[in-house]
């Protein structure tokens, strides 16, 4: 398996059988920047804000939290990144954002978030929620990672 990671690809032989391959590796142009807004900087955000502050390929444009004294929002102003305790000021952002976070767990966040995307006609910006963020984190870390504040659903 040369040349995979923990991402293995399938392919069905002929015999209806699958097998390991390796995935190709494809000569593209450099990578986009991602302009990302991160809402919630507690113990879920925290970790992903190490992540994302790492990633070369992330400009992160700010992060929100209610609570300005949490280690994530420590984290972001020691890098520069703007943060409030306003998430509507990230949303106000528009198309500039690429991807809001959100993992703050909060039904009303999220529902918040999708109402102001609809009204303010924001077709660009992408709101991705805890559990997807969870998924990510716990990939590149080969390991699984939980929500801190319990199971919220997606409402």
């Amino acid at each position: 398996m040369i040349g995979c990671s923990w991402l293995a690809c399938f392919s069905l032989e002929p015999s209806g059988m699958s097998r390991s391959m390796p995935i190709p590796r494809l000569e593209i142009a450099p990578m986009t920047t991602f302009r990302i807004a991160v809402i919630g900087a507690g113990e879920t955000g925290t970790p992903l804000l190490k992540q994302l502050i790492a990633a070369p390929f992330v400009e992160l444009a700010g992060v929100a939290d209610l609570n300005l004294d949490l280690p994530g929002v420590r984290l972001a102003r020691e890098n520069g990144i703007a943060v409030t305790s306003d998430f509507m000021k990230l949303a106000d952002e528009g198309e500039k954002i690429d991807i809001i976070i959100d993992v703050t767990g909060s039904g009303a966040v999220r529902e918040a978030l999708r109402q102001h995307m609809m009204k303010s006609g924001n077709r660009h910006t992408l709101i991705m929620h805890e559990r997807i963020a969870l998924l990510m984190m716990s990939l590149s870390l080969g390991k699984a990672v939980d929500a801190r504040h319990g199971e919220q659903g997606y409402r």
